[in-house]
């Protein structure tokens, strides 16, 4: 029995054996394609009796072939990590990346990047206030959010992953199975969701244990080595070390690392380090980095994906939280378990 429901593009590149990608081509005119994939496609739209969606038809008049791409800031082995992704992704679907820095947003004469040079757009974290958010999606403009979710208000797909949840495993970790319970916190920046999440993680663990979390060591690291660096060369000044010191991400556990070792003060013997992300680094530091794998990569292609099907179909995804994974290396005071993923 034949469906009621509308072809999609989707339903069009599988009945042709090719990409939504190519088939928005041969809809578009956007770029050549062979005479014999133009001919399947075009068989197929006529099989399913396929039309494009006003929307899509809209958004298509005027395409550049290009995604936008919105970072706060990049910095840290992350970023480069979220830039492959994406790159890898979007060339694969027949898009170029056009990469845009927003933290100086207000510089008088500088053209925003929106609908006028990008066909849609993916904004990292806190590139874009929610005000601009709203704005951006009353101009029809489509927009992935990456590691940060959507104002209230808003409906706006979003890839994030398990910061709470792995956040609370590291530090149930360390606190059942290492012993530890004098802790340092390097916290990320205050209004990034991601170090939000993490340090709800952490707070909730201490508390099922009867730890305070205020009670502890606590630094503002920023997601910055040097930062880090700064905040622990200050703890050992003090002599006010703890037993472990816990980051919001590895850049800031390898700025602590750093700082531990110029003072003489051994890791893990004296005092354990963990970190948050596994950045391609952490399995090189001395000793080895513990900390919890973030599907980095994965989620910039994951964002790429959703951002190109609604270019192309009109539909906007719904939400996306990916897993994350704890590993267990030498930073922390295991020897035989290191490299052990749970």
């Amino acid at each position: 029995m034949k469906s009621s429901a509308s072809p999609t593009i989707a339903d069009v590149a599988r009945q042709a054996g090719v990409s939504t990608a190519t088939v928005s081509r041969v809809l578009n005119g956007s770029a050549a394609v062979t005479a014999d994939t133009l001919e399947r496609v075009q068989a197929a739209i006529t099989a399913l009796g396929y039309q494009m969606p006003p929307a899509a038809h809209a958004l298509a008049s005027r395409r550049t072939r290009t995604i936008g791409v919105l970072f706060d800031e990049l910095g840290g082995e992350s970023s480069l990590a979220l830039l492959r992704g994406i790159e890898r992704v979007a060339l694969d679907a027949g898009y170029d990346v056009v990469i845009c820095p927003t933290r100086h947003r207000d510089i008088p004469g500088r053209a925003p990047l929106a609908a006028a040079n990008a066909d849609g757009l993916i904004a990292f974290a806190n590139s874009l206030t929610d005000g601009e958010l709203a704005r951006t999606q009353a101009r029809g403009v489509p927009v992935v959010l990456l590691a940060r979710t959507a104002p209230q208000g808003l409906q706006l797909p979003s890839v994030t992953v398990e910061n709470e949840q792995g956040a609370h495993a590291l530090v149930r970790y360390l606190l059942a199975e290492r012993g530890y319970r004098r802790f340092g916190f390097l916290e990320g920046e205050a209004d990034h969701e991601d170090s939000q999440a993490r340090v709800r993680g952490w707070k909730a663990v201490l508390a099922e244990w009867g730890l305070a979390y205020d009670q502890q060591r606590i630094g503002r690291g920023d997601f910055s080595e040097h930062t880090a660096h700064h905040i622990v060369r200050g703890w050992a000044a003090d002599r006010a070390l703890p037993q472990v010191i816990v980051a919001a991400d590895d850049d800031s556990a390898i700025g602590a690392i750093a700082a531990l070792h110029e003072v003489g003060v051994r890791v893990p013997e004296d005092v354990a380090v963990v970190g948050f992300d596994d950045i391609r680094l952490a399995g090189y530091t001395q000793p080895p980095l513990t900390t919890v794998r973030a599907p980095i990569g994965q989620a910039a292609e994951r964002a790429v994906q959703m951002l190109v099907a609604w270019m192309e179909t009109g539909s906007a995804a719904q939400p996306v939280v990916l897993p994350v994974q704890l590993v267990i290396r030498r930073s922390c005071g295991a020897s035989a378990q290191e490299g052990q993923t749970r």
